[in-house]
């Protein structure tokens, strides 16, 4: 295609005004935010966490929190939903009644759909079937956290977590559609309606905001374990830090082999599967 010299200026202004309003529309959105955060006492995204251990510069004693889940002992117990109704009850995460409309911060899904690379007609049917507890990934280059335009998701440095902030978040959804793991549900309809079982101690959303699993960071600050791993029975999920040599996630890792969901993306996921 040949383009004269003012199609080129043309075309040269066009992309500077593009350039130049995607910046006012960032800066714009976390102005509009700022106000109401303050307003409800809510603020909690990465500047107001600085000087409580949350900021963005890790400490020397960064953890690098991670979930282990052993497939064999999660087989055992295939009906079981112990750690989804947990954590769905802890969060307030609604039961909606439409499947169009759900919401969920961790669910099952058999392990042929979750490694669609390990599939093939030899896979043992024991595997081709097993039940794979799904969550966020908590990345070590989480994707959601670069398209985000109000910083509404973040990682905290002290431990890895990929943090959300509802009050900030606008329902751009630019972090579904990032997240190649599909952990992230939309709020469609307002969710209230659809809790049954209110827990006073954490917030409930509105519509129109994006959720997700955030490793129960409030109740890792009361010195507890995730809802899931307490919940889980048949002690197939194990919680701990990655730097640490002698914590129960490492030592698992250490005993048997395991997967991680696509971590050829280069995104480094945080769930990891034994087998």
């Amino acid at each position: 295609m040949v383009t004269d010299r003012r199609g080129f200026l043309k075309l040269a202004g066009l992309t500077a005004m593009t350039a130049i309003l995607g910046k006012f529309t960032g800066n714009a959105a976390r102005a509009l935010a700022a106000p109401l955060r303050r307003a409800s006492g809510t603020e909690s995204g990465p500047e107001a966490l600085a000087g409580q251990g949350l900021s963005d510069k890790a400490p020397k004693n960064a953890k690098r929190l991670a979930m282990v889940v052993d497939l064999e002992k999660c087989r055992k117990k295939a009906q079981c939903r112990d750690c989804i109704i947990a954590c769905h009850q802890e969060h307030n995460v609604p039961q909606m009644t439409d499947p169009k409309d759900e919401v969920k911060w961790i669910w099952k899904e058999e392990f042929s759909h979750v490694f669609h690379e390990q599939e093939h007609e030899f896979l043992q049917e024991n595997y081709r079937h097993t039940p794979v507890p799904l969550l966020c990934n908590h990345c070590e280059k989480p994707a959601c956290v670069k398209v985000c335009p109000t910083k509404a998701t973040w990682k905290r440095e002290s431990d890895g977590i990929v943090m959300m902030d509802w009050h900030r978040c606008i329902g751009c959804r630019y972090c579904m559609a990032a997240c190649p793991y599909g952990s992230r549900s939309f709020n469609w309809r307002d969710p209230r309606p659809f809790i049954k079982n209110l827990n006073q101690e954490f917030p409930t959303r509105t519509r129109g905001v994006v959720e997700k699993c955030t490793f129960c960071e409030r109740r890792l600050a009361q010195g507890k374990q995730p809802a899931c791993v307490q919940a889980c029975k048949a002690k197939a999920l194990i919680f701990g830090d990655l730097n640490d040599p002698q914590s129960d996630a490492r030592k698992a890792l250490g005993a048997k082999y395991s997967l991680r969901r696509k971590p050829g993306l280069g995104t480094g996921p945080k769930v990891y599967y034994l087998l």
